[in-house]
């Protein structure tokens, strides 16, 4: 599995989140949303340290990853995070 997440998703969270290089940003599963891989189910992100990182990426001076225990919603599947133009906002995109 790959994570890549575009700089200008990673300053779009700086932004929106009002955080720095400083701060880790953990995807996670949860329960609910929509436009998830698996219906039912959708990422959701917050700042974080990594207890067992599965894996991780840097973008804008910042480290995003995913943990262990969120690795099956994957399912070696490769994760892209990048800006949607339209939306002005992040999109989840699984190959």
């Amino acid at each position: 599995m790959k994570l890549h997440v575009t700089e200008e998703v990673a300053e779009w969270y700086k932004e929106e989140l009002d955080i720095d290089d400083t701060n880790q940003l953990r995807f996670y599963v949860r329960y609910g949303g929509s436009g998830g891989r698996i219906p039912g189910f959708s990422l959701g992100v917050r700042v974080d340290s990594p207890y067992e990182a599965f894996i991780t990426c840097k973008a804008g001076g910042l480290t995003f990853f995913i943990e262990a225990k969120d690795a099956w919603y994957f399912d070696d599947n490769n994760l892209y995070v990048r800006l949607n133009q339209n939306k002005d906002e992040p999109e989840f995109v699984y190959d």
